[in-house]
């Protein structure tokens, strides 16, 4: 069956959802949006984890060695091969693939080593400061350092949560492989899950770990404890090569800075892969649907899929993990889905995976007056494309009863159903919501149930 924006767990019938896990479920065809912030590790309650960021401490440290010792090309060619990890799919890149900096920038993170005492006489204490030095190192560069640093442990991580789910492990080898004991890039053979699409390893991180930004990272640093005025001119151009340059000339500027994000190190935790919104914005979004027209008359139909998606979104979460708003055109007519994983927590989930084989549930929003047939057609034959027998429109107002017996003919005819949520419905999943005594997915299942009482047995 075709899973829209497949994941790991989904192809291999792991009924889990993203809030059960301990790891960011990896997808097989982008990355995830988050990193491994390292400060999380050396602020963490976890003795295991404050010793994982020392190992990452020495690591870096290490190349200052091997730099006193004369051999910093060997310094330079670790850390370009450390420079980036495909494996653990982390990033913006919608293919997964990355590339590594090249010579002259590891040339330049090195130079910190040489060129400012501290860190030639003390080394690094958190290395991902080298963004408030150098140019062209950014949170992903960071993330993948850190995971490489890291993979010894991650690679075992790995496996104990493949064994834990039940996700096969296949032979593989890694080109790259950081070993911490030696301080040297390998080549070994290991046991991991693959991605099935480009059959290459994958390894999971901890949702613990991750954050959208580092918490210490330049724009914090610019924005709130740069010292303009000594690096620009009145009506000088704020120029991010003058600050690198500045902060290599002053590094007390960077110790104060950071001094004070250690000072308030409590503040930093880590970024859910996922959040629900609040219950007020909830109410707040359904009024402003409630307020909008049927039709496409100023952006109308846009509004109301902006809302029901955020809405939506929220409250399936987490029995049904949000996938994608995607949209697709059918004979020239532009319709707009939403897709969710359907991890089959609760029994009603697990039925219609049973029942129509829907490994996911797509959702298509008509800010119409009403359904017509043509558009109960659009949806039909895109059941048929292999997401499954279930489908779900969220309109405005119920079917009308020629178009109700009309679902109630492709159930009887090709066991599809289709079943329609309603103003009144999402107000009462609002209510739901708010209330937090039973899950907003009880409307989708009284609605189903509804319908099948009409359906010939």
């Amino acid at each position: 069956m075709e899973i829209i924006r497949p994941r790991i767990t989904d192809y291999h019938g792991i009924n889990k959802s993203q809030a059960d896990l301990d790891f960011a479920i990896q997808f097989f065809d982008e990355d995830i949006p988050l990193y491994v912030d390292p400060f999380l590790l050396f602020k963490s309650p976890s003795q295991q984890d404050n010793a994982l960021h020392g190992s990452i401490t020495n690591s870096f440290n290490h190349l200052n060695y091997l730099i006193k010792k004369n051999k910093k090309d060997e310094a330079a060619n670790i850390l370009i091969s450390i420079s980036e990890c495909g494996e653990v799919g982390l990033g913006l890149s919608k293919k997964r693939v990355g590339s590594r900096i090249g010579k002259v920038q590891a040339n330049d993170i090195l130079s910190l080593f040489e060129n400012i005492s501290e860190f030639s006489q003390f080394g690094f204490h958190h290395f991902e400061i080298i963004q408030l030095f150098i140019s062209g190192i950014s949170k992903d560069r960071i993330s993948d350092i850190s995971c490489n640093y890291l993979k010894s442990f991650l690679i075992d991580y790995t496996i104990d949560q493949c064994q834990t789910l039940g996700i096969p492990l296949s032979k593989v080898f890694l080109e790259n492989y950081y070993d911490p004991k030696t301080y040297s890039i390998k080549k070994i053979e290991v046991n991991l899950p693959i991605n099935p699409i480009t059959k290459l390893p994958l390894i999971f991180t901890p949702k613990r770990w991750l954050r959208y930004t580092p918490w210490l990272n330049y724009d914090d640093y610019f924005k709130s404890y740069c010292p303009k005025d000594e690096i620009f001119n009145k009506d000088d151009p704020e120029d991010r090569s003058k600050v690198l340059m500045f902060n290599r000339e002053n590094y007390g500027v960077v110790e104060n800075y950071v001094r004070e994000k250690l000072r308030h190190s409590e503040d930093c935790a880590n970024d859910p892969l996922f959040t629900q919104i609040p219950v007020i914005s909830a109410k707040r979004k359904f009024n402003e649907i409630l307020k909008l027209p049927t039709g496409k008359e100023d952006g109308a139909d846009w509004k109301y899929e902006d809302l029901a998606t955020e809405l939506l979104s929220s409250m399936f979460y987490p029995s049904l993990d949000f996938a994608a708003a995607q949209s697709r055109t059918e004979s020239n007519r532009h319709i707009r889905d939403l897709i969710f994983y359907n991890n089959r927590d609760i029994d009603f989930l697990q039925d219609i995976h049973q029942e129509f084989g829907n490994s996911q549930l797509v959702v298509e929003m008509k800010n119409v007056k009403e359904i017509d047939r043509d558009h109960i057609n659009q949806l039909n034959r895109y059941l048929q494309g292999g997401i499954g027998n279930f489908g779900v429109f969220l309109t405005r107002n119920p079917l009308k009863r020629a178009m109700y017996q009309n679902t109630i003919d492709l159930w009887s005819s090709q066991r599809k159903c289709i079943i329609a949520l309603t103003d009144d419905d999402l107000r009462l999943m609002v209510d739901i919501f708010e209330s937090k005594q039973r899950s907003p997915i009880d409307v989708l299942k009284k609605k189903f149930i509804e319908f099948r009482r009409h359906c010939p047995s």
